[in-house]
C-alpha cells in the first residue's frame, strides 16, 4: 500500500499556540495509509525574487520547497491575525510557489482549519487562504469547512482537544479530506 503524504503547516509560530494544538490532533486521526507531518515554516526567510533570479537560493529554501514538492497533500491550519492570515504562512505559500514555472503547491489536494478564540473562528483567515489557493491550483476540501470558534475552552491543561462534539467534527473533516484525496491521489 503506497503511503500518502499529507504536509501539515501552521500558521502560528507561539510555542503554546492553539492552532499548533489542534494540528497535533488532527494529524493523529487520519487512517493508515495516510502520513501527516508537520512542516515547520517559521526559519523561512522573506521571500525575494532575487533568490531565484539571481541563482541564489538559501539552503533552508531549497529545503522546504523539497518537503513541499514530496507531499502528496496538505492541510493548513492557522489562527486570524487582522482578518487575514498570518504573515509567515504568506510567506511560507510564496516560497514554495516560486519560481513561478516550477511552484510546489500546484494540482495536490487541500483541507483548511482556521481557529480563534473568539467567536469567529477565524472566518478570514479560511477564506484568504482559499483565495491564494485557487491561485496555486490547489483544490480545497469544500465541506464541511472548519471555523474553531472560542478555541481556549476546547482544550484541556495539556492543550489535548477535550470537547467531545469537536473531536466528531475533526474526525468528520478528516473522513471527508481522506475522501477528496482519494480522488486526487
Amino acid at each position: 500500500m503506497n503511503m500518502t503524504k499529507i504536509g501539515v503547516f501552521v500558521g502560528s509560530l507561539r510555542e503554546e499556540s492553539f492552532s499548533k494544538k489542534l494540528a497535533n490532533h488532527v494529524v493523529n486521526t487520519f487512517p493508515a495509509g495516510y502520513d501527516a507531518e508537520i512542516i515547520g515554516i517559521g526559519h523561512l526567510p522573506f521571500y525575494n525574487q532575487d533568490f531565484d533570479d539571481k541563482g541564489n537560493v538559501p539552503a533552508e529554501v531549497v529545503t522546504f520547497r523539497d518537503k513541499v514538492a514530496a507531499c502528496d497533500a496538505f492541510l493548513f491550519v492557522t489562527p486570524e491575525y487582522n482578518r487575514s492570515i498570518p504573515a509567515v504562512l504568506k510567506n511560507a505559500l510564496d516560497t514554495a510557489s516560486r519560481p513561478k514555472t516550477d511552484s510546489k503547491w500546484g494540482g495536490k489536494p487541500a483541507a483548511i482549519i482556521s481557529q480563534s478564540p473568539g467567536g469567529l473562528g477565524g472566518f478570514g483567515a479560511n477564506h484568504h487562504i482559499r483565495q491564494v489557493l485557487t491561485c496555486l491550483n490547489v483544490p480545497v476540501l469544500q465541506q464541511p469547512e472548519a471555523y474553531i470558534s472560542n478555541v481556549a475552552t476546547l482544550l484541556n491543561d495539556n492543550g489535548e482537544v477535550v470537547n467531545e462534539s469537536t473531536v466528531e467534527f475533526l474526525q468528520h473533516f478528516v473522513d471527508q479530506f481522506v475522501e477528496l484525496l482519494k480522488r486526487y491521489v
